[in-house]
């Protein structure tokens, strides 16, 4: 699986060999967004058309476009893991918040 970005989207690229396509869906949000092409250059220009149009109708129908996240973050943890997440913040000099926004950053580009 491979991944695009435009204006701030994400998209799951798979290639679908039956129909010799590749096939794209925006990740992140609840409406379902998809897209294809039979070439690299045209699924970029396919991809950033299904935003642009995905933000355009949304305006029209009064609603707001989904942003991938809000920067909001709930989890549940085990309370040892959370003192050590705790410790390891401290010892970095960061809050929580920053320590942890910059694991989950580091992990996501893995």
């Amino acid at each position: 699986m491979n991944k695009m970005m435009y204006q701030g989207y994400a998209a799951r690229v798979e290639f679908d060999a039956r129909n010799n396509i590749f096939v794209g869906h925006i990740a992140g949000i609840k409406d379902v967004v998809g897209f294809h092409a039979d070439n690299v250059v045209a699924l970029r220009a396919a991809f950033a058309e299904a935003v642009d149009d995905y933000v355009e109708t949304c305006t029209k129908l009064g609603k707001p476009a989904q942003r991938v996240a809000s920067g909001k973050l709930m989890l549940r943890i085990p309370p040892e893991a959370h003192a050590a997440a705790l410790r390891a913040a401290e010892l970095s000099g960061k809050s929580l918040n920053q320590w942890a926004g910059e694991v989950l950053r580091r992990a996501a580009r893995s």
